[in-house]
């Protein structure tokens, strides 16, 4: 009888790992090649998976020279597959359907869909540990409530009030710099360890205050996680995995107990501590108070929005990386900007609250950035229930995969130069939101993009102020994802200390 039990058991067992495993995908496959949507053929549990670490090892394993074109860098996956089935195709990551969507009307179309329809992608559970379940990795009534209480921490205004913060962490490595070319011309420094320095110093006084040192430990924490994340995101999770003692899980477990154990300990200092700043946690602990939607934050939430914040601020760093090296490769532009900075903040000015919106030229060279290496790279969502978008028919539990770096790379959208640096093209803003979205667009566009061009424009403007430079012979180009678009082997450039003569 047991037996029986038994065999029954695994009959049915067997027979649901066929249903979820091999009969729904194949389904699904056939139900888009019906409607010519094609792409790489399903692979039982794995998808395409293996194929995509495949390609992205092999354009690792080289550098390219240095210009713009970078799609086959970043979304090789992408260049290959695109260029077999057509620009919208269909992949799998495991079991998942993902539906690869580039063209700006379609895009538009799902990220301003009610949340009810289409919402943010699951993550796997192993990447919490960076991202932790704040804002981006909510969805519903919970998202509402919590975006509700961060909003006021990210207006115009509030942001301006940091302006002061962000000029005293700036002022201090520029002040580094100084001494270290106190004795000669010129210095190589690689800006990308340079500029996530300070994102550590800066998120750690928006968010704390004054007790913003204690949050540098948090920065260094989370930028541990990103290896051991980005490798949880390129394979398909087996549920119950991340319980399993491995080194990998051992290693993950010591980096989150850390993290979190540090934030509530700022936490508990700052509410015994409290003063009457209005840094982002203040915000938080006081929104709590005042929220009716999903009856206040407890410390867990707190902390979890306390890591989203500071993974918000890698994405600023990188984006001054790739503003430096372009503006060392395009020595007109940088000089173009140096002689608006000097324009608008005369002699011995800092940019502040009152002139840094005057700043167009160096505003419009931040976008150019984020449009050539856009910070995130991908913005991904699911159906929730089965939706049309465009002409296609897309059932639920469907991942609309957005590259945001293929869309701003589009020459049928942005000219023939498109894979050049040409700040020009922002003199107007873009016709499509479809066409340009960094930070995404729709109801979950990102909560700090005024923060994120606020703090680039005035840490840009500052160095042009005090420093020009240029590309090191050093420098190896070579763009890769790490979550985020960085480069693959840092960011050296050659630092001279300029006059007022040279604007």
């Amino acid at each position: 009888m047991i037996f029986f039990c038994v065999l029954i058991f695994l009959i049915l067992a067997s027979l649901k790992l066929f249903y979820f495993v091999i009969w729904v995908p194949l389904r699904i496959q056939n139900f888009f090649k019906k409607q010519g949507v094609n792409g790489p053929s399903y692979r039982p549990w794995y998808g395409n998976t293996r194929e995509m670490i495949r390609m992205t090892n092999e354009v690792l394993s080289k550098s390219m020279p240095f210009n713009h074109d970078i799609v086959h860098r970043v979304l090789p996956d992408y260049y290959q597959w695109s260029a077999k089935y057509g620009r919208t195709f269909l992949c799998w990551f495991g079991v998942r359907p993902r539906l690869v969507l580039v063209d700006p009307d379609m895009i538009k179309e799902v990220l301003f869909r009610t949340m009810d329809i289409i919402d943010r992608d699951s993550f796997n559970p192993l990447t919490k540990a960076l991202i932790g379940d704040g804002l981006p990795g909510l969805m519903g009534h919970k998202w509402a409530a919590h975006r509700k209480i961060a909003n006021p921490a990210f207006n115009m205004e509030k942001v301006k009030a940091w302006v002061p913060e962000m000029v005293t962490s700036i002022s201090k490595m520029l002040d580094n710099w100084e001494e270290k070319i106190r004795h000669c011309d010129t210095f190589e420094i690689d800006v990308h360890t340079e500029f996530y320095n300070l994102a550590a110093e800066i998120s750690s006084r928006t968010a704390f205050g004054s007790i913003f040192g204690k949050g540098k430990r948090i920065f260094e924490l989370q930028q541990q996680q990103k290896l051991p994340s980005y490798q949880a995101m390129q394979n398909v999770y087996i549920p119950g995995s991340r319980f399993l003692p491995t080194n990998a899980n051992k290693l993950r477990w010591k980096l989150e107990k850390e993290t979190r154990d540090s934030m509530r300990m700022i936490i508990e200092t700052y509410k015994k501590t409290s003063d009457n700043s209005k840094n982002f946690l203040s915000i938080l602990l006081s929104g709590s108070n005042r929220n009716k939607l999903g009856g206040g934050l407890d410390t867990e939430e707190v902390i979890n929005e306390g890591k989203t914040l500071f993974f918000g601020w890698e994405a600023t760093a990188n984006t001054l990386t790739w503003a430096i090296l372009l503006l060392a490769q395009h020595q007109e532009w940088q000089n173009k900007a140096r002689e608006e900075v000097f324009r608008v903040c005369k002699d011995n000015e800092q940019p502040c609250v009152e002139n840094f919106q005057e700043l167009k030229i160096v505003n419009m060279i931040i976008k150019e950035t984020l449009r050539l290496y856009a910070p995130d790279n991908i913005i991904t969502r699911q159906t929730l229930r089965n939706v049309k978008i465009g002409s296609l028919n897309i059932p639920a539990g469907t991942e609309l995969y957005m590259p945001q770096t293929v869309v701003h790379h589009d020459t049928k959208i942005w000219g023939s130069d498109a894979n050049e640096f040409n700040p020009a093209r922002f003199v107007e803003p873009p016709k499509h939101l479809g066409a340009y979205f960094p930070f995404g667009i729709g109801s979950r566009i990102c909560i700090g993009r005024n923060l994120a061009m606020v703090e680039a424009i005035i840490i840009l403007a500052m160095i042009i102020k005090q420093f020009s430079f240029e590309i090191s012979p050093s420098y190896v180009h070579a763009p890769m994802m790490l979550i985020m678009v960085q480069p693959q082997y840092g960011a050296p450039v050659l630092v001279r200390r300029i006059t007022n003569c040279q604007s």
